[in-house]
């Protein structure tokens, strides 16, 4: 059984960085969490959200088609956090429905953790994101 939490984080395909940027900070109130120019992804904090922005012309905008309008879609994902975690529970849980997983760590929300990629049966993708991952101890 999986047990969705909340939402982790949305991403959202965008034409217009800046615009869209402004829109959330200004109107809305979210602030810069990270940016990660390289692969087009800027991420703003929501409370205890994210709001991911990935430009259509970066290299992650790049993988999702046609830019937001008639014929291309603006939102990439929605993630919602999974608690408990059990990364065998979990895969044994999709591949009972037919769905294989593959458990990758990504940042979301709360830092770096566990993650699975899947889409739902109209296409839509969905990642599933469990707790951050510990920090490595450094007791010797």
């Amino acid at each position: 059984m999986i047990n969705i939490q909340a939402i982790d984080h949305v991403v959202f395909r965008v034409v217009d960085l800046d615009r869209m940027a402004d829109f959330y900070r200004d109107v809305l109130g979210a602030r810069w969490e990270r940016k990660q120019e390289a692969i087009g992804l800027y991420q703003l904090r929501v409370g205890n959200a994210l709001i991911d922005l990935v430009p259509v012309s970066g290299k992650l905008g790049a993988l999702g088609g046609a830019a937001p309008g008639k014929d291309g879609r603006n939102v990439d994902h929605v993630c919602f956090r999974v608690l408990p975690w059990k990364d065998e529970d979990i895969l044994s849980h999709l591949a009972g429905h037919g769905i294989e997983g593959e458990i990758v760590s990504r940042y979301g929300a709360e830092g770096d953790g566990p993650s699975i990629y899947l889409t739902d049966p109209e296409g839509n993708n969905i990642e599933l994101k469990g707790p951050p991952s510990a920090p490595p101890s450094t007791a010797a």
